[in-house]
């Protein structure tokens, strides 16, 4: 048996597999593909709606076959809350997932970080990962009840939930989780909602679908490209014929400077593209479980903020251009003035000749661009404070250190959590730093694109807030690192 930390997996058998969590909780599940959203209602399973195709939930135990599920299904998120609504997580033992194979064989145990006022908590997730499926330790709370939980998954729901971001540790207790917003992430995958991505399938605008289109050749690969190195720069053969000059003329519309081509990004985008074609689907992971974050980064390309679109079905750039401009949040990433560079290929889908297209858009890191990334945290966080009538917290080096070692340690070593893997909080990451302030307190997010996103996301967040607003705090560091399977990994750290 595999007892499991927050961000540990396992290959599961084959097989039913009987997932418990004993106590006061109900168990709930949702079912997605890699865009991790549900096809529809039907993929939430709760007490009100017990069954779908592959998993039935009785009482506290949650069955689940993964080759039963619906087609394209290819994660499972289990799901606890409180037995009764309203209550935090925090007045209730730990809740314990329990999970076993074929035959009653104990496979996994899991108890995240106690919770505190969160009413709901991800805690594990079933998910294909190329023909294998494995099980995930997440531990993620949130702070606004089931309905938030499933407005991120894409299901319908009559009440309105703010949704948070990130996770708050407080001195001398667990991390308590606080909702993670669209997107989070991921570690939920990086189609946790709300990443500014396209989900295409070759339709149009209004949603009709289009014809499959003819097969189109798809550009050779740049002989200025190659294992050996990748040059900073590219030309306009690297992109699709009149990329550039389409996004440059839509961004000079909506007040933005333009792009330039970086050959590291559109290497990114081209390996990421051919995956989605070898596979016949859109993913935000490719078979060899990277993100196209992880790519970016893998090519040399360290970035301050990051954005993409992952889209089938246009054939050429004009249609992929055109598609990208038609909703809100995809224009939004063209438009976004922050981004300076940019990379784009499409990769034939070798059966149907359907093209799958990626686009990536980056402002590259640089010391100066962090910092100011850095202290605009530090003052939006003072902004908040102000308002609430606290004095502002100052900035601390030993701080700022171990929080960006921390941000950076989450994406080296694929995890989401106040404990690091070798089980280190972050009172001792602090004291590792060199700091000797008494009383440390921590935020984490992942997925947001700016400082202005990521502290709106912890001040709506209930634990978040608590530490930005916390009247013992005299000090403040931050930490930033790009990549992983959310793209952005954020940190702050409290003292006093």
């Amino acid at each position: 048996m595999s007892e499991l930390v927050p961000g540990g997996n396992l290959p599961l058998p084959g097989g039913t597999l009987t997932l418990q969590v004993p106590g006061p909780f109900d168990v709930s599940a949702l079912i997605t593909d890699d865009s991790g959203k549900v096809r529809g209602d039907g993929d939430f399973v709760f007490y009100n709606q017990p069954v779908a195709p592959g998993a039935r939930l009785h009482g506290e135990t949650l069955t689940v076959d993964p080759l039963g599920l619906r087609a394209g299904a290819s994660r499972v998120t289990v799901v606890v809350s409180p037995a009764e609504p309203g209550t935090p997580l925090g007045g209730l033992p730990a809740p314990t997932l329990h999970v076993t194979g074929p035959g009653g064989r104990v496979l996994a145990r899991f108890t995240p970080p106690r919770p505190r006022q969160e009413t709901v908590l991800l805690l594990a997730e079933i998910y294909r990962r190329g023909t294998t499926w494995k099980l995930r330790a997440l531990g993620q709370g949130y702070a606004d009840g089931l309905a938030g939980i499933a407005r991120d998954f894409g299901v319908e729901v009559s009440e309105d939930a703010d949704a948070g971001a990130g996770g708050a540790a407080v001195p001398g207790g667990s991390p308590a989780g606080g909702s993670r917003g669209a997107g989070v992430a991921t570690a939920l995958s990086a189609a946790r909602a709300g990443l500014d991505r396209l989900r295409g399938a070759g339709r149009t605008p209004t949603g009709s679908p289009r014809p499959a289109p003819a097969p189109a050749p798809a550009p050779a690969p740049s002989a200025r490209i190659s294992s050996a190195g990748i040059p900073r720069t590219a030309s306009a053969a690297d992109a699709p014929d009149g990329f550039l000059g389409l996004v440059n003329s839509a961004r000079a519309a909506a007040g933005s400077p333009p792009v330039s081509l970086d050959a590291r990004l559109t290497a990114a985008a081209r390996t990421h593209a051919a995956g989605m074609a070898a596979q016949g689907r859109l993913g935000s992971e490719g078979t060899d479980g990277l993100s196209v974050y992880q790519r970016v980064i893998a090519g040399g390309y360290a970035y301050l903020t990051v954005g993409e679109h992952l889209v089938s079905g246009p054939r050429d750039a004009a249609e992929f251009v055109e598609y990208c401009l038609s909703g809100e949040q995809s224009r939004r990433t063209i438009h976004d003035p922050a981004f300076t560079e940019a990379g784009v290929a499409y990769v034939p889908d070798g059966r149907s000749g359907t093209l799958y297209w990626t686009a990536v858009w980056a402002r590259p890191l640089t010391p100066a661009g962090l910092a100011q990334t850095a202290a605009e945290v530090v003052a939006l966080t003072n902004a908040e404070r102000a308002a609430a009538g606290l004095p502002p917290l100052a900035g601390d080096q030993l701080l700022t250190s171990a929080a960006q070692a921390h941000s950076a340690d989450m994406v080296a070593r694929a995890f989401y959590s106040h404990t690091s893997p070798d089980g280190s909080e972050p009172w001792h990451r602090a004291a590792a730093a060199g700091s000797t302030r008494r009383t440390i307190g921590e935020n984490i997010a992942c997925g947001q694109r700016s400082a202005a996103e990521v502290v709106r996301g912890w001040m709506d967040s209930p634990g978040h807030r608590a530490n930005i607003l916390k009247p013992a705090f005299t000090h403040i560091g931050v930490g930033f690192a790009g990549g992983g399977a959310a793209g952005t990994y954020w940190t702050q750290l409290f003292g006093a």
